[in-house]
């Protein structure tokens, strides 16, 4: 971001009153799809305080980033804009700001020595608690303490962050978040989010089910069902004495809660991310079969296709038991596709450990791959590991598997060619307004002639071409 958007915050403050006498709050998000969901949260939280939410900076009251610490860089940045408001908070000493999420959770303290001027500092299980910690804040201020001494900090991992959002109004667009569970409790030693994210929440489905509910009735069509490994969802859940919601393995489950969102009026596509090998089921297959709602796309990350660099991850499987589990999902649905997630560089990682992955990659079939070099992270187990794969090298490597998944993706794609597919539709093209974009049944971005109208709404699209990247065709009129 430049300056002189962080200026404006100075120069039009003074005119917020004039607009809405109302409070005023604006949020950064960084990182991934449950920070996403997080941010609405919290902004939902302010409104039930009596706040509007605004887009601009220059209205703002409050300010809050919330923040991602899955690599070094992410917090760069949120340093960097943090460094950029220094100068608005000088001139505005009223102003609030925030840093909340999984680099709030890390760093504590931290924060505020390496930038004084924030204010609010919160932890990843108590969101909900903001609006409270603002007011605490303001009541320091007023009581006249000093700037360090009137700074609120609130990383408790404790608690449960509450959901319940009756009485504000939905803000997530046509394809929203719900964020099923919290945390993890694996222990890969590459990742630092147990640490941030704390031990697995998962939420009881009646509750998933009415906030589904609201979500869907205030405009949402697609439902993207988020946890860290989402297929372990139920896994913390002690079975229920009525037997409603048992489930199929004696405790609620990811298949029980797919079965209970198909009753959800209105709601046309459910989505996952992400899952873990580990944790699918002969129950998951099934309902991935049964559900018409669901998505047959599995995001399911391999990371290696080598048995030595995931022994050293605690991955937790190998390619055998990767396979396996596959093999369960394609016999239960024949056409589903795959997403995966890749880190080449990983201490230790020898040539044939990275051929390993590009013959893997092939014999899978993954229709998309997310390739990343390996970065020591601080506070990850693997951080004491010799990072002795040169930078040269995984660059190489990252561009080689990105190359080799491109020519996997491209012969997926191609087998959709003359085929029928059901596309939901999510946005026009900003480059063509002639051109929508959207996803099929099974992942894959299609691209078809059409307009703002249609955005929201399923197409039948006849497949005519395939790249690396998607899909597109012609519509097919209802009936045709």
């Amino acid at each position: 971001m430049s300056l002189p958007r962080f200026q404006s915050l100075t120069q039009t403050a003074g005119s917020a009153a004039a607009v809405d006498d109302a409070p005023a709050l604006h949020v950064v998000t960084f990182g991934c799809q449950m920070n996403k969901y997080d941010s609405l949260l919290v902004e939902g939280r302010f409104r039930k305080e009596g706040y509007r939410v605004t887009e601009s900076m220059g209205d703002a009251d409050v300010v809050l980033f919330n923040t991602c610490s899955v690599r070094e860089h992410a917090e760069a940045r949120v340093y960097s804009w943090l460094g950029e408001l220094k100068h608005a908070r000088a001139t505005r000493p009223d102003l609030v700001i925030g840093v909340m999420g999984c680099m709030a959770q890390r760093a504590e303290e931290e924060i505020f020595q390496r930038a004084a001027h924030v204010d609010v500092v919160c932890g990843t299980r108590q969101l909900h608690n903001l609006p409270a910690l603002v007011d605490e804040l303001r009541e320091r201020r007023a009581a006249g303490l000093a700037p360090k001494a009137a700074r609120v900090l609130d990383t408790g991992m404790g608690a449960e962050v509450a959901v319940e959002r009756a009485g504000e109004p939905y803000t997530g667009g046509i394809a929203g978040y719900l964020a099923v569970m919290r945390g993890c409790d694996l222990n890969c030693t590459f990742c630092i989010v147990p640490k941030t994210r704390g031990r697995v929440q998962s939420r009881p489905i009646p509750d998933l089910v009415r906030e589904a509910q609201w979500m869907v009735e205030g405009g949402a069509r697609v439902l993207t069902l988020l946890g860290q490994t989402v297929n372990s969802y139920g896994e913390d859940l002690a079975k229920d004495d009525t037997g409603r919601w048992r489930g199929r393995q004696g405790r609620p489950s990811l298949a029980d809660l797919l079965y209970a969102l198909e009753d959800v009026r209105g709601l046309e596509r459910v989505r996952l991310i992400t899952l873990h090998p580990s944790y699918v089921t002969e129950a998951l297959a099934e309902a991935l079969r049964d559900c018409s709602k669901t998505d047959a796309f599995v995001p399911l990350p391999v990371q290696s296709g080598s048995d030595d660099v995931l022994r050293r991850m605690k991955r937790g499987y190998t390619t055998d038991l990767y396979r396996r589990r596959i093999d369960l999902l394609r016999e239960a649905v024949p056409t589903i596709e795959l997403g995966t997630d890749w880190i080449v560089g990983f201490p230790g990682e020898t040539d044939g450990d990275f051929d390993a992955s590009e013959r893997f990659l092939e014999e899978i079939g993954h229709v998309q791959s997310y390739v990343f070099k390996y970065d020591p992270r601080p506070e990850t187990r693997s951080f004491s590991m010799t990072d002795d794969v040169p930078v040269a090298v995984k660059k190489e490597r990252n561009q080689r598997l990105l190359w080799t998944a491109e020519r996997v993706a491209l012969a997926r794609h191609e087998r959709w060619i003359g085929e029928t597919v059901e596309v939901f539709v999510e946005s026009v093209s900003p480059k063509r307004p002639d051109t929508c974009r959207g996803l099929s049944r099974h992942g894959i971005p299609v691209s078809v002639r059409g307009s703002t109208a249609d955005v929201g709404q399923s197409l039948r699209v006849s497949i005519g071409e395939a790249s690396p990247f998607g899909l597109s065709g012609a519509r097919v009129e209802t009936g045709a």
